[in-house]
C-alpha cells in the first residue's frame, strides 16, 4: 500500500486545478486503451478512433513511443508533468514543456516505464517533440470542439468536491476520487493500492487535477509539487452525454427533465448551470417549478443551497426510465 505524509500546512494549501494538457493526456489514454467508461466515452470514442489508428498507422515511431510511455503500471514522467499550480494555464503553455523535455530524460523516463531496455527505433533525440505533437493533435481533433462543456464539468466536480470537504472532511472529499485512495486519518493519504515507500509531503504543494475521461494518475517533481489526476465523479462525467427519457421529457418539458435527472444527487444551481448549459434564470425557473410540485426539496449546507429528489421525484425519473 503506497500513501503519503500530509502535514496540516500541505492540506491547508491544497489547491483544485484545471489543465488543459490532463484533459488531452488524459483522452489520449482513452483512444490508446479504446474502453469507454459509458456509453457518451463510446460515442466520443467511436468518433475519434479511426482517425487516431490511422494518425499512428502513418507515424509508427510515434506510436511504439506512445505505447512505451503509457507503460504498464507507471507513465513516463515527462509525458505526465506536474501542473505549475496555476489555476488553469493554456494548453500550448503546459505543452511547451514537454518540448523542453532534454532528449536523454526522456529516454530515462521510457526505459523506467517499460521496466526495462529502450527499444533500437526509439533510441533518438526528437521523442519529447513527437509526444508533444501528438497530443497537439488530440487536443485540436477530440478535446478542443468538447472543451467548453468538459470544462463546466471539470469545475462542476470542484465545486462539488469542495463542498464535501467543508461538510465531511478529507475522507468525504477523497475516498471516491480514484481506486485504491482514500483517507487513512493521523495525516496518511492512502494513494494506491501497490506497494511504494510512504511519502512526506511536508512543505510541499498538493493539488488535485479533474479530467472528464475515466482516467487517473499521480505525479511529481523536483520543486516539491505533487498531483493527483482523477475522473470526474458519475453522473458529472456523463452529464450532457446521456439525455433525459424523451417521455419524461415531453410530460415536464425537455430541459426540465435534464435538470431532474441530474438531480439524482444534491446539487446547487451553479453546478445545474454548468451542467445543462442553460441560463441561471432558466435553471431556477426549473428549480422553482419543481419545488412546488413537490418533486424536490433544497437544504442549506454553510453558504450553499442544494437540490434533490424527493420520493415523487425518483418513482417519477424511475418509472420513465423503466416504462
Amino acid at each position: 500500500m503506497g500513501w503519503w505524509q500530509v502535514n496540516a500546512d500541505t492540506l491547508a494549501g491544497v489547491r483544485f486545478v484545471v489543465s488543459p494538457l490532463a484533459e488531452a493526456t488524459a483522452s489520449l489514454k482513452t483512444l490508446e486503451r479504446a474502453t469507454a467508461a459509458h456509453p457518451g466515452e463510446r460515442a466520443w470514442l467511436d468518433a475519434h478512433l479511426p482517425a487516431y489508428r490511422q494518425r499512428l498507422s502513418d507515424d509508427p515511431i510515434t506510436a511504439l513511443l506512445i505505447r512505451a510511455a503509457l507503460g504498464r503500471t507507471w507513465n513516463a514522467t515527462f509525458l505526465t508533468p506536474t501542473p505549475s499550480g496555476d489555476s488553469e494555464p493554456a494548453f500550448e503553455q503546459e505543452l511547451a514543456r514537454i518540448r523542453r523535455t532534454p532528449p536523454e530524460t526522456a529516454r530515462a523516463d521510457l526505459t523506467e516505464s517499460l521496466c526495462g531496455p529502450l527499444p533500437t527505433r526509439l533510441r533518438r533525440s526528437d521523442l519529447p517533440e513527437r509526444t508533444a505533437d501528438l497530443l497537439q493533435w488530440v487536443w485540436g481533433q477530440a478535446v478542443l470542439p468538447y472543451w467548453p462543456r468538459r470544462r463546466e464539468i471539470i469545475k462542476a466536480d470542484i465545486i462539488t468536491r469542495t463542498a464535501k470537504l467543508s461538510h465531511g472532511g478529507w475522507a468525504a472529499a477523497l475516498d471516491d476520487m480514484r481506486p485504491g485512495m482514500r483517507w487513512l486519518g493521523e495525516s496518511r493519504l492512502q494513494i494506491t493500492m501497490h506497494d511504494h515507500p510512504p511519502r512526506e509531503l511536508s512543505g510541499a504543494q498538493l493539488m488535485f487535477v479533474p479530467v472528464t475521461p475515466r482516467q487517473s494518475w499521480l505525479s511529481w517533481d523536483l520543486s516539491h509539487r505533487h498531483a493527483v489526476v482523477y475522473p470526474c465523479s458519475g453522473i458529472l462525467a456523463e452529464a450532457g452525454r446521456a439525455s433525459a427519457p424523451e417521455s419524461l421529457g415531453k410530460l415536464l418539458g425537455p430541459a426540465r427533465a435534464g435538470v431532474l435527472v441530474l438531480l439524482e444527487t444534491p446539487k446547487t444551481t451553479t453546478q445545474l448551470v454548468a451542467l445543462t448549459g442553460q441560463g441561471l434564470g432558466s435553471v431556477g425557473r426549473h428549480l422553482k417549478i419543481m419545488l412546488d410540485a413537490g418533486l424536490i426539496r433544497r437544504r442549506r449546507a454553510g453558504r450553499s443551497v442544494f437540490y434533490y429528489r424527493t420520493d415523487a421525484g425518483k418513482v417519477l425519473v424511475e418509472a420513465q426510465q423503466t416504462g
